[in-house]
């Protein structure tokens, strides 16, 4: 199966140590978060890779030129939901995507993997440990889930902490038949809202993944949640660096 790795923005919010290089750059024990997802893919038997890039896009494609690449020219007025389209053409056999900006491990992948669901979003557990001393991304800016019964009922950022059955990872499944609801949607949506508010979006090119798969949940889609007690860190801020810099260990 494919995996889509959406990459194309900046992360500011990680200045300086994006000054000059992609935020998946960024290194963590030695070796770039990139990396960490390569071999954490890899592991779980997942070597087929595309990259979506818009920012210092050149620096990865000189690096790593096993990757297939899409690249988002106009990331700096778009947002995830309009960058992980810009691979549409590769979803048709279904396909992984995932964040740039974390850190997860090969148990991760093969939980996501092994659920039968044709889409399955990772959601990590455990989640409300890693916010203990996050405070430049309080819990109420996480990606939470609601789930009953193995099934999200609602993905928002507006889920109350004590409501929420846990945090999206950034990392999803879908399979041919996934990959074409979720296509399907994107296309109604656009057709009716682009350049329009969409949902808490200011425009619809802005809107974020989270956004349209709820959208898809209230139209009757089902996906699944693909647990994961931990094994996972989101790297958003200069706070979330120095975590990741002092407790990521990943596997050997």
């Amino acid at each position: 199966m494919k995996t889509i790795i959406i990459g194309a923005g900046r992360g500011r919010r990680l200045m300086p140590t994006t000054a000059d290089t992609p935020k998946c750059y960024a290194e963590i024990q030695g070796r770039r978060m990139l990396d960490w997802a390569v071999d954490a893919f890899a592991r779980a038997g997942v070597k087929d890779l595309c990259f979506i890039g818009g920012y210092q896009i050149d620096k990865v494609r000189r690096d790593y030129p096993q990757f297939t690449f899409r690249h988002n020219a106009d990331w700096e007025q778009n947002n995830i939901l309009a960058s992980l389209m810009y691979a549409e053409d590769l979803m048709t056999d279904g396909f992984v995507c995932c964040y740039s900006d974390i850190l997860f491990t090969s148990d991760v992948v093969r939980r996501l993997l092994a659920n039968p669901a044709d889409i399955a979003l990772s959601v990590d557990t455990r989640w409300l440990a890693r916010y203990e001393h996050r405070t430049q991304h309080p819990p109420d800016d996480a990606e939470k889930v609601t789930a009953q019964n193995g099934h999200v009922t609602r993905i928002h950022r507006g889920i109350t902490p004590k409501e929420a059955d846990g945090e999206y990872t950034g990392i999803a499944k879908f399979t041919a038949a996934g990959a074409a609801q979720l296509r399907e949607h994107y296309h109604h949506a656009r057709k009716k809202y682009a350049g329009k508010p969409f949902r808490e979006a200011a425009l619809f090119e802005k809107a974020f993944l989270i956004q349209l798969l709820q959208e898809m949940i209230e139209a009757g889609v089902v996906m699944a949640q693909a647990d994961t007690p931990g094994n996972y860190m989101e790297v958003d801020t200069q706070q979330d660096f120095e975590t990741a810099r002092n407790n990521w260990r990943g596997e050997t």
